[in-house]
């Protein structure tokens, strides 16, 4: 048997850690990385990794037509938690198994979560903005502190932003379409619908799963629904809201200000660049020194352990 190709998509792989890259060369399997420096289109990424057998991934697309056009793919190994770039039942039916790095993102996630909050409710991206026009303005924050605050999406991320929020002094209200009852019962946590979750929180803040078969997105209608004055967090994905309803409830000041980490269309330059009232971050809530060599690391290991099994042993995720 012909030993496996490995293709790494992703534009910044072994760029804090070599470890990752000697991990591949330990393997004595043939490989070969991304070296563009960006995330690669759909044909680009079929250029590259055509006659690969598995790919170390980012966020860049996998679905009908680059899986239709990677013949010899077998294992697509994310480095990351989120498969919505993934058509899943589309890899399931062609035998290509999907893996993810779930743990390690967890932490970095939930804190840039909770920082997004603490900027918002006390104005810190706007008063520096401010000072550094060597303007002396103070405009009057709000305290977290008793604030009721929606959690949508209940994964790993979600539970762990609400595990945190528990310990600040405020009543955390969870959404989800599968809630682990068990532990929100734990946590004292209350389980509500969506709409009346953001009807009556006055921070919601998103980590839904998102996928072809469950997409979910915040419309017009539901941030109308959401309390007036009320803040929006996602660090999940930029799919997960709609952008124009959000900027012109922005405008509006029917919500008080959004935090976010992710777009729809990445490098992101549109509308949400020129308010006032956001705090806006280029999808780094899992960049940080300690989390990123992690889950490359965890990635690469992924996909070497899935081709050094047995086939028959191999599941499809």
């Amino acid at each position: 048997m012909t030993a496996p190709k490995i293709y790494v998509a992703l534009s910044t792989f072994a760029r804090q850690s070599p470890q990752p890259l000697e991990l591949l060369k330990a393997s004595g399997y043939s490989f070969a990385v991304n070296t563009s420096g960006a995330r690669l289109s759909q044909e680009r990424l079929v250029e590259q990794a055509h006659d690969f057998d598995g790919i170390v991934a980012g966020l860049e697309t996998y679905d009908a037509k680059v899986l239709g056009a990677l013949p010899r793919l077998k294992c697509i190994s994310r480095c990351g938690v989120g498969i919505d770039n993934v058509d899943l039942s589309l890899a399931r039916r062609k035998g290509i198994a999907v893996l993810i790095t779930p743990d390690v993102v967890i932490q970095p996630v939930a804190e840039l979560t909770i920082a997004m909050i603490f900027d918002l409710l006390r104005r810190l991206t706007a008063h520096t903005l401010l000072m550094r026009q060597k303007k002396w303005e103070r405009h009057t924050g709000h305290l977290l502190s008793g604030k009721k605050i929606a959690v949508v999406g209940l994964g790993r991320i979600g539970r762990r932003v609400a595990e945190i929020l528990k310990c600040l002094n405020v009543e955390v209200l969870g959404a989800d379409i599968c809630p682990n009852e068990d532990w929100a019962r734990q946590q004292g946590l209350r389980i509500l619908p969506l709409e009346e979750a953001l009807a009556q929180a006055d921070i919601v803040t998103l980590h839904v799963s998102a996928t072809i078969e469950n997409p979910f997105c915040l419309g017009a209608k539901q941030i109308a629904g959401m309390k007036k004055g009320s803040i929006l967090i996602n660090v999940s994905r930029g799919s997960l809201i709609d952008e124009p309803a959000l900027v012109s409830a922005l405008r509006l000041g029917h919500l008080a200000g959004a935090g976010l980490d992710v777009f729809e269309k990445e490098p992101y330059s549109g509308p949400l660049c020129g308010l006032d009232n956001v705090v806006l971050t280029p999808h780094v809530a899992s960049l940080t020194q300690e989390s990123r060599p992690a889950m490359e690391i965890e990635a690469t290991q992924n996909i070497l352990d899935f081709f050094m099994k047995d086939p028959k042993q191999r599941e499809i995720i």
